[in-house]
């Protein structure tokens, strides 16, 4: 029986997708154009934010998004397939990072400002840290990556959260950048992005499908290959594609 189509959301997120002459490219987009490959599927493109895509997906009105954080209220409506293990660190601005040197200092100064992306996840460590600089009004949403970038490039913010994937191209091309603004305040936190199908849109045989050429992919070295073609040996080294194993998930 056909596979798809399905339509599948990207978002823009650092290495994960970005925008080329070519159209979009990034480790989402090869790890999806092999995965098509590998099952046939057919799936139809798009590219939205990410808040939208969440509603979507929880609404029924998506089958498939990318680089996702299972959380016990998405894992209600969808199914993920974990590819890519990682955790966030946080980028300062330049003069700031020479003199706040520890997340507590940041922290206890009321005056910096931290910047995310609206309806992200990063993980149990830093969704805290996050929640408490809110209720504190030191926290500034962005709709969405690119957003976040120029809020940070504006001096809007103090610092932004973001993975190896997100600060590695900003490295040479925002002003300033450098990786001794880098800090890692949860050196244990890490966070996993899957792949996201929607458990009331798509058939249990092609979820399935999915997952076998995900786990082919993760064993014949395929997905590390797609890993450094797009980020540079010293972010590489802080990202694990293929870590776990693939495990078969009830879809009904």
């Amino acid at each position: 029986m056909a596979c798809g189509p399905y339509q599948v959301a990207f978002y823009e997120f650092g290495a994960l997708y970005y925008q080329t002459e070519n159209g979009g490219a990034g480790i989402d987009k090869d790890l999806v154009d092999e995965l098509v490959r590998r099952t046939g599927c057919k799936l139809q493109s798009g590219v939205d934010s990410r808040v939208r895509i969440w509603n979507r997906m929880e609404t029924g009105a998506l089958d498939m998004t990318v680089s996702g954080i299972a959380t016990p209220e998405r894992e209600k409506f969808a199914v993920f397939l974990p590819y890519i293990t990682t955790r966030n660190y946080v980028l300062m601005q330049p003069e700031i990072a020479s003199l706040v040197t520890t997340q507590d200092a940041f922290m206890k100064d009321s005056t910096l400002l931290l910047g995310v992306v609206k309806s992200f996840r990063h993980g149990k460590y830093y969704d805290e840290v996050v929640e408490t600089l809110r209720k504190q009004g030191r926290v500034v949403e962005a709709a969405d990556y690119p957003s976040l970038v120029r809020i940070f490039q504006a001096k809007r913010v103090s610092a932004i959260l973001g993975l190896p994937t997100s600060l590695a191209p900003l490295l040479g091309v925002v002003k300033g950048v450098s990786v001794q603004q880098v800090a890692d305040w949860a050196m244990t936190d890490d966070v996993t992005g899957s792949l996201v199908l929607s458990r009331q849109r798509m058939a249990a045989k092609d979820i399935e499908a999915f997952r076998l050429a995900l786990q082919a992919a993760r064993e014949d070295g395929t997905l590390d290959q797609i890993l450094h073609r797009h980020l540079q040996p010293e972010f590489a080294r802080l990202v694990r594609m293929g870590q776990h194993p693939v495990a078969r998930v009830a879809t009904r």
